[in-house]
């Protein structure tokens, strides 16, 4: 059963725009983003990762309807993942695009944070 409340209640990102869905599945904050991460909106997604206060955050990002991303959405995964491992936490992505798979294939990213190829099995593992 999903519970949680919305960060942004749009399903589709203006051109350019990012749009960051916040919800909760047996414990878990699952992030839906869609659209274009980048220097123009890695603001948006920076905070709804913000994990500061919390014990033991357990995040899934679900990346699927991400179209691009830049070294801003890079930087921002692994500034969270070190967050989110210095609280005793997890964070997984799941359902990357191929193109966004490939970002962060060959800057490693996929070697420190756990990428599944769907949300399901994301919030399986």
């Amino acid at each position: 059963m999903t519970e949680g409340r919305k960060v942004d209640t749009g399903r589709a990102a203006p051109a350019g725009g990012l749009s960051v869905v916040a919800t909760a599945t047996d414990g878990i904050r699952v992030l839906t983003l869609t659209g274009e991460i980048d220097h123009h909106t890695g603001d948006q997604l920076r905070r709804a990762l913000d994990v500061t206060g919390t014990a033991r955050p357990r995040i899934v990002i679900d990346m699927s309807r991400v179209t691009f991303m830049d070294s801003t959405g890079v930087n921002i995964l692994i500034a969270a993942y070190q967050a989110v491992s210095g609280a005793g936490g997890l964070i997984r992505l799941a359902g990357a695009t191929d193109s966004v798979l490939y970002v962060l294939h060959i800057v490693g990213v996929d070697d420190i944070i756990e990428c599944l190829p769907t949300l399901d099995e994301a919030l399986a593992a």
